[in-house]
């Protein structure tokens, strides 16, 4: 009967310690190693992207006078919806067309509808030949 008490205890002393044991593992809530986040958290780290009021993750229509650049930051994206337009490269590396699947240069002609990105505030972006309409998400500058 003893013998019986005894094994019983030490199963549930192993349960136990291996509980806690995984449970220390596991990490405390919120941590690196517990990703489990809540819809508060990801609604003010979206909320914190916002540029001049509009949500990073929105695109903002705006329209260039001929002659004037449009000029990225760091990750914008530019699409061309009406008008002409070229290409502004920062000497050594071209603006990526991701539609198209190529790097254009600069005084290459955009295509519209064509989605644009820059990868570095170093002075892409693109010039409008006539009045243009563009969609932008994320920062940019009009000269």
């Amino acid at each position: 009967m003893k013998k019986k008490w005894a094994t019983v205890l030490i199963a549930t002393l192993l349960v136990v310690s291996f509980s806690v044991i995984a449970a220390t593992a596991a990490g405390s809530p919120g941590s690196e190693d517990d990703p489990v986040v809540t819809k508060s958290y990801v609604d003010d780290k979206i909320a914190s992207l916002s540029q001049g009021g509009t949500s990073a993750a929105t695109y903002k229509a705006i329209s260039v006078e001929a002659g004037q650049t449009l000029l990225g930051k760091e990750g914008t994206e530019i699409i061309l919806r009406s008008g002409e337009a070229t290409a502004l490269d920062n000497g050594t590396n071209g603006i990526s067309d991701v539609t198209a699947g190529t790097d254009l240069w600069s005084g290459n002609a955009v295509a519209a509808n064509h989605l644009l990105l820059v990868p570095r505030e170093d002075g892409r972006g693109i010039k409008a030949k006539t009045i243009i309409w563009v969609m932008v998400r994320g920062g940019y500058t009009i000269q």
